[in-house]
């Protein structure tokens, strides 16, 4: 009987070419700190790369493959999972974007995005014009995409290199 692999394919929106992820502190606080951010949404990494290629003046927006070993993953390496956009997400992501997180390490984070109509929503929430309730109440009714955020060398280890393809407008 052989054992079954469950393998996933990420993809990484970039300006360039990432064969090698390399973990860059960021300057701005994003929902999950410093890593290398990754999603299983192709549309959602090809926004991304318009905006790193626009925001780097490239105009040369990149969407790198990876495939990920799930089992690999969760036996390996320490894992921080939200499985819905819940007050316990809500916390980490507002500690991180305000650069405020200390909790303990993971070497992936795994959750929803909070992408521009999201980050308007924890913007109201951060300046106190929404509560905490109001607040995921108003996220339940939102499409969320995911990430995974590799936050450590070992991490970005686990990421196999399946090519890339530019991201035509």
């Amino acid at each position: 009987m052989s054992s079954e692999v469950k393998q996933i394919l990420i993809y990484h929106g970039s300006d360039m070419v990432v064969e090698v992820p390399k973990l860059i502190d960021q300057v701005r606080g994003l929902d999950f700190g410093s890593g290398f951010y990754t999603t299983t949404n192709l549309d959602q990494a090809k926004k991304f790369a318009s905006i790193v290629s626009g925001r780097n003046s490239t105009y040369s927006p990149v969407v790198n493959l990876y495939t990920i070993d799930l089992d690999t993953i969760y036996s390996s390496l320490n894992v921080l999972e939200f499985l819905e956009a819940d007050e316990e997400w809500l916390d980490y992501v507002q500690e991180n974007r305000l650069k405020k997180y200390s909790g303990p390490k993971y070497d992936l984070v795994i959750g929803a995005v909070a992408n521009d109509k999201v980050y308007d929503t924890l913007r109201l929430y951060e300046r106190g014009t929404l509560t905490k309730e109001q607040t995921l109440q108003s996220l339940k009714i939102r499409e969320l995409f995911n990430q995974y955020v590799f936050k450590t060398a070992e991490a970005t280890q686990k990421l196999t290199f399946e090519g890339s393809e530019k991201v035509i407008s």
